[in-house]
């Protein structure tokens, strides 16, 4: 019997079968790249595992530095001090037996008793407050009757005045006009004890130099 050939009859399959071989043979330039990064990535792979192992080992060599760091701390660690022998305690005195009928009164009393100490009460001097004294500062402005009054006779006769309570101070001559000056003089007095309006009216009792007496400025002190 005759069996014709089938090579040539499914020849499209062999065609197909052997494009397919040949297409497996060939690389694209994307396949290029994609095996170049993938090389590239095993590359970095093999690398860190270098690293990984030299960091463990680094690792290591310095867990047995510090345990061997703490082996010698260790050793030179000091003795603890040893605890100060306890004093031996003095036998505690027993206590006087006090008779019944002494018990209210005691004639001569123990020596060894603790007394009390005696407080002597503590006077305390309140200090008294110093009193205050009122005082005040007065500037008097004294006017002659015209230019030919002698002023300083008109001062003297001023500062003849004397009180108690009374302090002259300082005085000047102040011109008013024409030639007219007037004395300006400075006094401190305590209030209870010296008036202003009686040292006035005593001041203007000198008429011969005196025609007024005025408050030029008045303060308290």
């Amino acid at each position: 019997m005759y069996v014709p050939e089938r090579v040539w009859i499914d020849r499209s399959l062999y065609v197909e079968a052997e494009s397919r071989f040949f297409s497996g043979q060939t690389y694209s330039a994307s396949d290029a790249k994609s095996n170049a990064s993938q090389n590239a990535l095993v590359q970095r792979i093999a690398d860190l595992e270098v690293e990984n192992r030299e960091i463990k080992k680094a690792f290591e060599d310095l867990v047995k530095r510090v345990a061997s760091l703490e082996i010698k701390c260790s050793t030179c660690a000091p003795a603890p001090a040893s605890a100060p022998a306890k004093s031996k305690a003095a036998p505690a005195k027993s206590a006087p037996v006090a008779d019944d009928d002494d018990d209210d009164l005691d004639l001569f009393g123990d020596d060894d008793a603790p007394k009390k100490p005696v407080v002597a009460p503590v006077k305390v001097e309140k200090k008294k407050k110093a009193e205050v004294i009122a005082k005040s500062s007065v500037v008097l402005d004294i006017k002659p009757w015209d230019d030919e009054t002698n002023m300083e006779e008109m001062e003297k006769a001023v500062r003849s005045i004397e009180k108690d309570g009374l302090l002259w101070g300082s005085s000047k001559l102040v011109t008013i006009a024409y030639g007219v000056k007037k004395l300006q003089i400075v006094c401190v007095v305590e209030d209870e004890k010296v008036s202003i309006e009686e040292l006035q009216e005593q001041i203007e009792e000198f008429s011969d130099y005196v025609q007024s007496v005025d408050i030029a400025a008045f303060n308290k002190i």
